[in-house]
């Protein structure tokens, strides 16, 4: 065989070599890709509800249990979106922890940012957090802002045209006719039964120069009345 001949044959040689060292570590990094990937779906840990949302009822009545006393408020059916997400969260015990992180006297009182659960978070972040998502809104003729009202925050008109509801911030009026100029631009989707007078007890805290009490109000629970 000629030289040139043997040459040819041994370039061809370590190039199939190369060529497939190239492929078996393509493959074992995809193979090891997707093992990591299926660790990690693994790894999620499941969920424990609290209870079946689907035992709820369609105008279900919770009891908000806060270091202030106990708030017991109802749920409307004419808010489906709404009512269905507070359930889900409450099931999942989202709101477990949470502080009240904005508290006008004689206006309403806030909660529902999962922020204010994680001690590393300033202050100045309070308000800003939630589940991830927004819920689309369902503002309805017949549901004022009386007081008691149970209703969704949301970002202002400028970056929310649509008045898009926080996925998990809400507002509870203590003051209807303060509150009444926000008919027809928030969505309410539940009213007070029992607790009024943790309402008011609650607004008449004292608050720092962004509204939140000096002494933390936390949400205990949020679970639906016992039968």
């Amino acid at each position: 065989m000629k030289t040139g001949n043997k040459t040819l044959i041994c370039l061809l040689c370590a190039a199939a070599i190369f060529s497939g060292c190239n492929n078996s570590g393509k493959k074992n990094e995809e193979k090891n890709a997707v093992t990591e990937q299926k660790t990690e779906t693994a790894a999620k840990p499941e969920i424990k509800k609290a209870f079946d949302p689907a035992t709820v009822g369609e105008e279900p009545v919770f009891v908000i249990k806060t270091t202030k006393g106990d708030i017991k408020i109802k749920l409307y059916k004419e808010t489906p979106l709404h009512r269905d997400n507070f359930v889900k969260l409450a099931s999942e015990r989202f709101y477990d922890g949470i502080l009240l992180h904005r508290v006008i006297g004689g206006f309403m009182i806030q909660m529902g940012d999962p922020l204010t659960k994680d001690p590393s978070v300033p202050a100045t972040k309070y308000g800003t957090g939630g589940p991830g998502y927004n819920i689309k809104a369902e503002i309805l003729p017949q549901f004022k802002h009386k007081k008691g009202a149970v209703a969704a925050a949301r970002k202002g008109d400028k970056t929310n045209p649509e008045k898009e509801s926080s996925g998990s911030q809400f507002y509870i009026v203590q003051n209807a006719e303060v509150c009444s100029s926000l008919d027809g631009n928030y969505t309410i989707f539940g009213e007070t039964l029992e607790g009024f007078d943790i309402i008011d007890s609650i607004a008449n805290v004292k608050t720092n120069e962004r509204d939140q009490p000096i002494e933390p109000i936390k949400i205990i629970s949020i679970l639906p009345e016992a039968e």
